[in-house]
């Protein structure tokens, strides 16, 4: 049971880091998006300081498969929740990024309904599953699966409207982390076949469970969809929502799917669905809009404007007409040329 605890904590370490380092890679990429998949692909393998992200993701990968062997599902979802504080600092720290009090207590309600969660376990009467109906697996991931990709498509249309305001991702999280929840299942599934006998028997198994395809499936989109929300997004938000979905999808679902009965005391029971219902009305009341960046007043240190130089004087070229020069009548400008005697006014000085 340690080794398990002691794994997923490493995991969350791990997921955090991988999250914040491909941020701060993607942030001095061009703009990424998933219709050039070829194109995205190419930028962020490019970059060293993302490929050593994507490892620590594969290194929590590595971690996450310990902690399905050796605790049920819900318990493991109450340790990784923990996560979120680790990402919230890293964030802070490497990426800048600072999230608002409502925020910040939208966060605080999800630990609490995480938290509901986890007490609603009981250490002697939850067991680890080792198993799952594959037609049931199905059952349960394919839908969510559409769920997520149709969600992340709206999402990309709404963003795409040229005087919308920009999204703070919650509807990126939620497309993300049900991917990533219907990939924590798979990942359940694969540490059910690394306990059989034989590397032989345990490999022809698995590639006849749908849990590899699973995986492929959830690891080609979710690197694609989780990239551009992430250059796009701030990760101290749309991680934390990912997380929730992804830890709530697979508490719920995986406990039914993977037969972990739920809690037949009133109490425990009322702590497992009132947490569920609490994280979905979080989710639900979280700004979906950054509010506009408001320009600050200059600063003292700010340098002072430099003038901005006289419009340069147009100069006569050569090949234009110049204008004939008015000939000089001596006479004052404005007030016409000298009138001449009409015939018969007798000259001056006479009347």
């Amino acid at each position: 049971m340690w080794w398990g605890v002691a794994s997923a904590l490493l995991a969350n370490v791990l997921y955090s880091t991988g999250f914040v380092l491909e941020k701060r890679a993607l942030a001095g990429m061009p703009q990424v998006t998933v219709r050039q998949p070829a194109r995205l692909l190419r930028l962020v393998l490019g970059s060293p300081l993302w490929i050593g992200g994507s490892l620590a993701l594969a290194s929590g990968f590595g971690a996450q498969l310990v902690v399905y062997r050796t605790l049920p599902i819900a318990a493991a979802q109450g340790i990784f929740v923990s996560g979120l504080v680790i990402l919230v600092l890293l964030s802070s720290v490497l990426l800048g990024e600072e999230t608002s009090g409502r925020e910040r207590y939208a966060i605080g309600a999800i630990l609490v309904a995480l938290l509901m969660v986890v007490l609603s376990l009981k250490e002697g009467s939850d067991t680890v599953s080792r198993s799952a109906p594959a037609p049931l697996i199905l059952l349960v991931c394919v839908p969510s699966l559409a769920l997520g990709v149709w969600l992340y498509a709206s999402a990309e249309r709404r963003a795409r409207h040229r005087h919308r305001m920009p999204t703070t991702g919650v509807e990126y999280g939620v497309a993300v982390g049900l991917l990533y929840g219907v990939s924590s299942l798979a990942i359940k599934g694969v540490s059910s076949y690394l306990t059989s006998s034989g590397l032989g028997g345990a490999v022809v198994g698995l590639l006849r469970s749908p849990y590899p395809y699973l995986l492929l499936f959830t690891g080609v989109f979710g690197l694609v969809m989780s990239q551009a929300a992430l250059q796009r997004c701030r990760a101290s938000l749309i991680v934390p929502v990912c997380t929730t979905v992804t830890c709530l999808f697979t508490a719920v679902l995986g406990t039914l799917a993977f037969g972990e009965a739920l809690p037949e005391d009133p109490l425990r029971l009322a702590l497992r669905i009132g947490g569920t219902a609490l994280a979905v009305s979080v989710l639900l009341a979280m700004p979906k809009h950054d509010p506009p960046a408001q320009p600050g007043p200059p600063s003292q240190h700010d340098p002072p404007e430099e003038p901005q130089p006289p419009p340069p004087t147009r100069e006569l070229t050569t090949d234009e007409p110049r204008r004939p020069v008015a000939e000089d009548t001596g006479v004052p400008a404005g007030q016409g040329a000298a009138a001449s005697p009409r015939k018969g006014d007798g000259g001056p000085g006479k009347y």
